[in-house]
């Protein structure tokens, strides 16, 4: 199990990140934001979960290790796939995730490219009492959606959303909704939330 990687960004992609540890430079999938706030050049740090299947080893990568233990968690879950789990983490925050479950929130969860209102149900009845006993409130409001401002972060969120299945006009679109929905969010990552919540609309 490889439980971290810190070394110098290589290279930079939109839902990946290659890290030079000891001399080899290992390919890490993240979500966009993860990877929007990497760096070619500077030494990153991620909390990471090693896949075995029988004909790939794949490492996943998070900003923390709250992120990881989630993504672990979700996958106890039938038909709940690493992908799947790292969609999740991609639309929503770690918090998102689970408030949606324990909460319930199904049209939350369906946001989630892959996941149908039978695969939100699901998740639901599988790891909601999970995340209460934990100690997570249900959230009665769902979150703020935020305007996006700064034509650099409008591009990294539109290569984001390409690079997660939306076509060109779909990703102008959603970040036009989001611009035109109020205060403006200081990152890219809360930019992408507010894009990708729109997308579910």
């Amino acid at each position: 199990m490889i439980a971290s990687v810190r070394g110098t960004v290589l290279h930079v992609g939109l839902d990946h990140v290659v890290v030079e540890v000891g001399g080899v430079g290992l390919h890490v999938h993240t979500t966009p934001s993860t990877a929007a706030a990497s760096s070619t050049g500077r030494e990153v740090t991620l909390a990471t979960t090693l896949v075995v299947r029988e004909e790939s080893l794949t490492l996943y990568g998070f900003d923390g290790t709250e992120a990881r233990a989630l993504f672990e968690q979700v996958q106890t879950v039938s038909g709940v796939g690493p992908r799947l789990a790292l969609a999740m983490l991609s639309v929503h925050s770690p918090d998102g995730v689970r408030q949606a479950i324990a909460g319930g929130d199904l049209v939350a969860l369906t946001k989630v490219p892959g996941i149908g209102k039978k695969g939100a149900e699901r998740i639901v009845l599988e790891l909601k009492d999970k995340i209460l006993a934990s100690g997570v409130e249900p959230s009665l409001a769902g979150p703020a959606e935020t305007a996006a401002g700064g034509d650099g972060t409008g591009r990294q969120v539109h290569e984001a959303l390409v690079g997660l299945g939306w076509n060109a006009k779909q990703a102008e679109q959603a970040i036009d909704r989001v611009r035109s929905a109020g205060s403006a969010p200081t990152s890219v990552a809360e930019f992408l939330r507010a894009a990708l919540r729109e997308l579910g609309r």
